[in-house]
């Protein structure tokens, strides 16, 4: 969905800060199962995202907005895509005070910005929002430290978390929009090159059975 044709309203600051307190309120409540996309994941992905948004001309409270609630699905069913979170983003939203149109713009936003299914083509708020969430599986320190936290949070194993990272962003990276930003990608795309060669070789050990046995020793 692209911008809406209606002039929509600007959320105000007030509207903004509404939003983030109640995504904040909710990550805090449920931080037990939120170790992976708790408030912590929320606020990077919100600050580099209105990053990007002002550099590539989009609209910076949209985009702000829309990251604050872009994962708010993993609070409504676990392992799940974004429009799972559909329902609970809207009524965080109408709460708030967002008007109707840009609650339809930004669910839409969310969708779009995805990264199973987002592709080229893609509207500049969306890229915003992907290049930040996109840049947070990328950063190193991401497999070292928060990896386990995915695995808890998702009752998912690591071969299915290399299965997914591997299935999900290696061609995107081998086609040239792993970040629409050329800032990004020239700043990032070093650091999106060895996370993904890093997942390759952890999903090509799991086949070896002595790894295998090594992961059931410790695990």
């Amino acid at each position: 969905m692209s911008a809406p044709t209606i002039d929509a309203p600007t959320i105000s600051s007030a509207i903004i800060g509404d939003v983030e307190d109640r995504v904040r309120a909710l990550c805090e409540r449920h931080a037990r199962r939120l170790p992976f996309h708790g408030w912590h994941h929320v606020g990077f992905v919100r600050d580099k995202a209105v990053e990007f948004a002002a550099a590539n001309g989009s609209d910076v409270p949209v985009v702000a907005v829309a990251a604050l609630v872009h994962d708010v699905n993993y609070l409504v069913r676990r392992n799940s895509a974004a429009a799972a979170g559909s329902g609970l983003r809207r009524r965080l939203l109408a709460d708030a005070g967002v008007p109707r149109p840009t609650v339809d713009w930004i669910d839409a936003i969310v969708d779009e910005a995805e990264m199973r299914t987002r592709h080229r083509g893609i509207s500049r708020e969306a890229q915003a929002l992907s290049d930040a969430d996109t840049l947070f599986k990328a950063l190193p320190v991401t497999p070292v430290v928060l990896a386990h936290r995915y695995l808890t949070e998702n009752n998912v194993t690591l071969r299915e978390l290399a299965d997914k990272i591997v299935g999900e962003q290696c061609d995107v990276h081998d086609e040239g929009f792993y970040f629409y930003s050329p800032a990004a990608a020239a700043q990032y795309s070093r650091w999106a090159s060895a996370n993904l060669q890093l997942w390759r070789c952890i999903k090509e050990s799991l086949d070896d059975p002595t790894v295998e046995r090594l992961l059931a020793a410790v695990g």
